[in-house]
């Protein structure tokens, strides 16, 4: 029984069958080596194709992700225009990670929108989360966002920061857990 990979988006707990498993898994190896080809390619015009085979739709001209990148499945993100993604980011995308316009994602963020259930009997079934980064904001380097988290709209999070937690619009905030700082006038 195949079942629509677009349909585990926020979908919450996901039993992992072998089907499930297999489908996912030929996402996950093309994946692989469209992170491979764009790893290693110096042309930004052969990079930003690649992006686009593995995002499943083209990014746009203003947006830039820099390589090194690494995803485990790649075609639940989506970005919005004028985005910029610096080196060695991590996404875990299988939940669906959305990242509007015009924000801003330090060196080293790592975006996880998969967790495991919590009870030993079921820990291989996945709790899917979407992540969502809204427009204009900015996370710093080193920051780490955990499933079914919102980053509001001109947010920025602090370097090295663990967002547990929805982050309002216009907050600054920062820590392990991230807490609020003050708000952006």
């Amino acid at each position: 029984m195949n079942i629509p990979l677009s349909n585990l988006i926020n979908t919450g707990t996901v039993h992992w069958t072998d089907d499930l498993s297999n489908q996912v898994d030929i996402i996950v190896a093309q994946t692989n080596n469209y992170l491979i080809s764009f790893n290693q390619s110096t042309n930004e015009t052969n990079r930003r194709e690649i992006l686009g085979q593995m995002f499943g739709t083209q990014l746009d001209e203003r947006t830039v992700l820099n390589p090194p990148f690494q995803t485990d499945f790649g075609a639940h993100t989506f970005l919005g225009k004028h985005v910029f993604i610096n080196r060695d980011c991590f996404f875990v995308d299988l939940g669906g990670i959305y990242i509007e316009n015009n924000a801003l994602i330090g060196p080293r963020v790592m975006l996880i929108s998969v967790g495991h259930d919590e009870d030993p009997a079921h820990r291989r079934d996945l709790v899917l989360k979407s992540i969502h980064i809204k427009q204009g904001a900015w996370l710093g380097a080193n920051v780490t966002v955990l499933p079914g988290v919102t980053i509001g709209e001109n947010a920025i999070v602090g370097a090295g920061a663990v967002v547990t937690k929805d982050v309002p619009a216009n907050a600054v905030v920062a820590g392990v857990p991230a807490k609020a700082l003050r708000t952006i006038h």
